[in-house]
């Protein structure tokens, strides 16, 4: 990887809201997922991704979220037991054209279900997009 290269992907993990001393939990890991962006996740945030089994409470979630995964309300309800208050969860996707592709409507349908709402798109790699998605607030 370039320097270049490098610079764009951390700038991508940046983008997500990650910053230093983050705890990052990770749902939906495969062979499939984006290594780079987990890297740089990683060296941003100075620790590894905590996995699905961990219970540490977190700043934010990463789900990697395909079509045929199951149930993405079910799947959303299990980042929002470890946490933080104010912290988002990620949706990462195959962008269209990709195996496993997902329709932003069913993020956008799936997600006040879960007591979620969308926030935010972005493309964070060649093959995968991210839906930034909050807790609803109660005033």
């Amino acid at each position: 990887m370039s320097e270049a290269d490098a610079a764009t992907s951390v700038n991508v993990a940046e983008k997500l809201g990650f910053k230093n001393g983050d705890l990052i939990q990770e749902f939906g890991y495969d062979d499939d997922v984006d290594f780079d962006l987990r890297d740089d996740v990683e060296d941003l945030t100075g620790s590894e991704l905590l996995d699905e089994d961990d219970h540490d409470v977190v700043d934010a979630a990463i789900l990697w979220w395909r079509a045929d995964d199951g149930d993405l309300v079910d799947t959303l309800v299990e980042p929002l037991t470890t946490l933080s208050e104010g912290g988002a969860i990620w949706v990462l996707t195959p962008k269209s054209g990709r195996p496993g592709y997902v329709s932003p409507a069913d993020i956008q349908d799936a997600a006040p279900t879960a007591g979620l709402h969308v926030t935010t798109s972005a493309g964070v790699s060649k093959d995968w997009s991210a839906t930034r998605l909050v807790t609803r607030k109660n005033k």
